[in-house]
């Protein structure tokens, strides 16, 4: 019997999980505050029919951000469904959803489409998906979600919700708003300069690319990690005037040293899993009991550790099991220190 699930939202991120569950074998259902738009989801081989499926074996809550609790606590209450959703905020939405039926996720895709217009089956192909397990998550539900998730060519990566919080508002959203502001500087400008959006080439359209997103989102976003974008934007602030500084001292190997260092690190951005020698894998024997998926990803984030690949390995004997994670070479020794001095016992093996 194929997996049965249903999908709340179904705009692109909705939409494309729809069409990738459709394609791996997955019944799908789709529900949203548009008739239509549900309609379409099915015309388009994002959903098998529309509507909540009572049966559903997994429910993706992918609605604005501040819609999500009070949808996954009904989903949650009135089926045995495991629920996970696609917020790109992680902190309130998994505070005031906790529950071990419940996984928080936030999918690092995207599209310059809007809506079902930009739904693909392989948005997902190589993206990071983050996944926020609490101490109450079970372990069942997490491995259940890991797996969809990995189906549908995604890289997972858990973190503490506030940990999230704190690293995608520098990655994500103070790009986006600094994004969205040179770009209403520049048609401002633009009013009284007519040739400067001609000359806005390359560069510029490349930095101010994703102000085209879809507006109506980004108010719940800032308005759910406010504290860490306004401290994003604060240290944006500061940067920009060191910048100005060194251009208005006209310190020329200082903006020198600035471009390089800032060169340097994007070429070193990492695309995905690191060659098989510098990654290697940890097999650590837990208790099947909550807050140990929790536990051990809080502490990878304490000590700076990416966890590249997780999975669970669920013992018949008793309840226990073996927690397998994937993670850099180099860091992988503090690791194994911090797991001992919690009294895990982990065992380490390179990858071939």
């Amino acid at each position: 019997m194929s997996p049965r699930a249903t999908v709340i939202g179904t705009g692109l991120i909705g939409g494309s999980v729809g069409i990738a569950l459709r394609k791996q074998g997955w019944h799908t259902s789709a529900v949203d505050l548009d008739a239509d738009v549900a309609a379409e989801a099915v015309r388009i081989g994002a959903a098998d029919e529309v509507g909540f499926d009572e049966g559903s074996d997994l429910v993706v809550v992918a609605a604005p951000v501040g819609a999500i609790p009070e949808l996954a606590l009904d989903v949650l209450q009135r089926t045995e469904a495991v629920v996970t959703d696609v917020g790109s905020t992680k902190a309130e939405i998994c505070g005031a959803v906790d529950h071990p039926r419940f996984v928080g996720g936030h999918p690092m895709a995207g599209s310059e489409q809007d809506g079902l217009d930009g739904a693909r089956d392989d948005l997902f192909d190589g993206a990071m998906w983050v996944l926020t397990p609490l101490e109450s998550t079970d372990t069942e539900a997490f491995a259940t979600v890991r797996a969809m998730v990995r189906s549908l060519g995604a890289e997972t990566l858990a973190l503490p919700p506030d940990v999230h919080d704190q690293l995608v508002a520098q990655v994500s959203h103070v790009p986006h708003l600094t994004a969205a502001t040179l770009m209403n500087l520049a048609d401002v400008s633009s009013i009284e300069h007519q040739a400067l959006l001609r000359l806005a080439a390359g560069g510029f359209r490349d930095m101010t690319r994703i102000s085209a997103g879809r507006p109506a989102i980004w108010p719940d976003i800032c308005l759910a990690n406010s504290p860490a974008i306004v401290a994003g934007l604060d240290r944006l602030i500061g940067a920009l005037g060191t910048v100005r500084d060194l251009v208005a001292g006209a310190d020329r190997e200082g903006i020198l040293d600035l471009l390089t260092r800032a060169r340097a690190a994007r070429v070193n951005l990492p695309v995905g899993f690191g060659p098989a020698d510098d990654l290697v894998e940890l097999a650590i024997p837990i208790p099947d009991r909550p807050g140990e998926i929790a536990a051990i990803a809080n502490l990878a984030a304490e000590l700076d550790v990416n966890i590249f690949d997780l999975e669970i390995s669920h013992s018949g004997e008793g309840r226990k099991g073996i927690m397998v994670v994937v993670v850099d070479a180099a860091r992988s020794e503090r690791f194994v220190g911090g797991l001992m001095a919690r009294s895990y016992r982990p065992s380490v093996r390179a990858l071939d």
